[in-house]
């Protein structure tokens, strides 16, 4: 039978990993650059830990790990057929793998609260899983690259972070928007509209906007108990683009955002407009905080664009202030993707269900996986980023081999990538492989070249050949 992987994992080629070390090494040293250190966490965590930190659809998604040795054992004496998948889960399932790295984030938190200097701020680059349907942009398992800090509620904390974010997508050449809103907000529409208890239920259906439609959110809403009247005033508040419109620099945000010019304040008008009900006070928290974010990042980031958008819910139920997403400008480029790239938010409490109460965090999530597409789609990887050898020396047999051995030896000891080709093969062959290989550089060196102590080099790009003094060979090397 040909082998073959689980559909939604993939295989990656050399060259690949180069374009996804990349990747990781350009966050990486952002996320140095503003003091974040890197933790992590078992792939594999307590099946408790994760369940009900994401909701009853993210639960769905969770990868669940059958007991070791006869897992059936735990429920010979129960009606299996009885029980729901979920009932029956507890009595064969007590690990999983994890489904993003923000719950094992809080949970490593708590287990180490003695050792850490608070707020702490980290970052992490690992692999999750999700027990999602395969399709472009949405893979099974995919790597994350989380930074987040916990213990402190000032908002210069996000503001700190949509700079990390301008920051990483200025240096890979990707141009996007940064949409904001705050879970405050949505409460105050939940309030609003008569439904304080049901904002988790109206953020996770709003979340789906983008794949549903317009039409798609307004029957799940219905399906899920809201009445027509609910739904419309809803759909008014969270679609009114002239209210929430903040796309460009020429858009100013006051400090004040009581003034007049600025749209967060005209929203506020808009929602009481009919009259039939005050503004509740977390929707006026929730503004807040969203102008002062906005005030504070304009004048801070290059190129990447804000956008206030109402609609954005971020369907995990652990945010409760901030959130973030970050799309393709598609304004800016040819890009046909239109999934988020990176996204994040607040969470004033998630370490509280794991007995540590009243510590706020707030981080964002890059999805490498997905930033590779685009990368790849807008051909944004520099033409230096191959990874492979700078420089190959063909070998012409045993004696030449042996000469050159010392000078490949040299090279790397001077960080420049070298090899020997290790057989003897004909010289067709050898050179063969280098283009392959996209060698930048091949050396020659046969008895002529041994016998005058001097060597042969190629610049397999522009094709120039010279001969040079086998000392300075290095010098030679771009």
């Amino acid at each position: 039978m040909k082998p073959s992987i689980p559909k939604g994992t993939r295989d990656f080629s050399p060259q690949e990993m180069v374009k996804r070390n990349y990747i990781f090494d350009t966050i990486r040293q952002v996320f140095r650059n503003y003091g974040y250190l890197p933790i992590e966490t078992p792939s594999m965590e307590n099946l408790d830990t994760l369940m009900g930190k994401y909701g009853e659809e993210g639960d769905k998604l969770i990868f669940k790990i059958l007991n070791s040795g006869d897992f059936l054992d735990g429920v010979k004496d129960k009606d299996v057929k009885a029980m729901t998948s979920k009932e029956a889960t507890k009595y064969i399932s007590e690990k999983a793998l994890r489904y993003d790295l923000t719950v094992p984030f809080a949970r490593y938190v708590v287990q180490h609260q003695n050792d850490i200097t608070f707020p702490f701020k980290r970052y992490q680059i690992q692999p999750v899983w999700r027990a999602d349907r395969p399709q472009k942009g949405r893979y099974r398992e995919f790597y994350q690259c989380d930074v987040d800090v916990i213990g402190s509620n000032s908002l210069l904390n996000e503001v700190e972070l949509i700079q990390i974010i301008d920051d990483v997508f200025t240096k890979l050449g990707v141009p996007v928007i940064v949409k904001l809103n705050n879970r405050k907000i949505l409460q105050g529409i939940a309030e609003a509209i008569g439904e304080p208890d049901k904002m988790i239920d109206i953020a996770i259906v709003i979340d789906k906007l983008d794949k549903v439609g317009e039409d798609g959110v307004r029957k799940e809403l219905i399906d899920k108990g809201f009445d027509n009247g609910k739904v419309d005033k809803l759909l008014k508040i969270i679609l009114d683009k002239t209210i929430v419109s903040i796309r460009d620099s020429r858009m100013e945000i006051t400090h004040n955002i009581n003034e007049s010019d600025s749209r967060l304040a005209v929203l506020a008008t808009k929602f009481n407009e009919d009259g039939t009900f005050l503004v509740p006070e977390v929707f006026v928290k929730g503004k807040d905080e969203l102008g002062q974010v906005v005030y504070k990042v304009k004048k801070l980031i290059n190129s990447t664009k804000i956008e206030v958008d109402l609609s954005l819910a971020r369907g995990l139920n652990y945010y409760t202030g901030s959130i973030i997403e970050v799309q393709v400008d598609r304004d800016r480029c040819k890009s046909e993707f239109t999934s988020s790239i990176c996204g994040g938010g607040r969470y004033d409490d998630l370490t509280g269900i794991f007995g540590l109460p009243n510590i706020s965090g707030v981080g964002v999530s890059f999805g490498a996986d997905r930033i590779y597409d685009v990368m790849e789609e807008l051909g944004k990887f520099p033409e230096g980023v191959t990874g492979s050898t700078k420089v190959m020396f063909v070998n012409f047999g045993e004696k030449e081999a042996q000469y050159c051995l010392p000078m490949v030896a040299d090279l790397r000891k001077n960080n420049i990538s070298a090899e020997l080709y290790p057989d003897a093969a004909k010289f067709k062959k050898q050179m063969g492989y280098a283009d392959d290989k996209k060698i930048a550089y091949v050396v020659f060196v046969g008895a002529d070249e041994m016998q005058k102590g001097v060597l042969k080099l190629k610049n397999m790009i522009s094709g120039e050949e010279k001969e040079i003094k086998s000392d300075e060979l290095i010098k030679h090397i771009v």
